[in-house]
């Protein structure tokens, strides 16, 4: 069964985000929180848990998996960032946006869209995932936490403990987080296109 560590929110406990990066870098599987849900996290370039991940969701090699990123500049480290896409990431972020960009060599094959090459990029505005990714210093390989046949991701992180918790090495509770899809924002052609219309307002581009 897995830990289940109550962090604060807002100012999350740091001794508890540091045995998270630990069991992460070890290679376990983590449930935590981000600004629109809670979501399976692991290392960038652990191959178990993300086969595990797979199975969980019951998910397709098609599938767009998601970096969590200290900060800008560790996005231009994993993804191909022209100026005007940096400035747009930067204007929105942090938030509950997932910005679709080609990957770098730095992102392992397994990890990329098998037809596009491209990554999806998260900076969530939530203390928890930001001080996570600030103690793991590289991003934290994430997916949401939507199980085979729901529509939304759970949000009670006592229902996750429920149904997930023997699957999982730690859940981060940080209290009940309402489901809300990411606004996804391409930003691999000409102009930025959002894909889908989520939380995050992108009123000003094309969709």
């Amino acid at each position: 069964m897995a830990q289940y560590f109550e962090v604060h929110p807002q100012t999350p406990q740091q001794r508890l985000i540091r045995r998270a990066a630990e069991i992460v870098s070890q290679g376990g599987l983590i449930v935590y929180p981000t600004d629109s849900s809670y979501a399976f996290g692991c290392q960038l370039d652990c191959k178990d848990a993300l086969e595990r991940i797979r199975r969980i969701r019951q998910l397709g090699e098609d599938h767009n998996f998601t970096l969590i990123c200290r900060d800008l500049s560790q996005v231009s480290a994993f993804a191909k960032i022209n100026n005007e896409a940096f400035r747009l990431i930067k204007t929105l972020t942090p938030g509950p946006y997932t910005f679709l960009l080609q990957a770098t060599r730095e992102v392992p094959r397994r990890l990329q869209h098998p037809k596009r090459k491209t990554i999806g990029i998260r900076l969530p505005d939530n203390a928890v995932s930001q001080l996570l990714a600030a103690e793991l210093d590289e991003p934290l390989f994430s997916s949401t936490l939507i199980l085979p046949g729901e529509t939304e991701g759970l949000s009670d992180p006592e229902d996750i403990r429920d149904l997930v918790g023997s699957r999982v090495e730690l859940i981060l509770a940080a209290g009940v987080i309402p489901f809300a899809e990411t606004t996804i924002v391409d930003l691999t052609g000409e102009f930025p296109v959002v894909v889908r219309q989520g939380k995050g307002s992108a009123g000003f581009l094309r969709a």
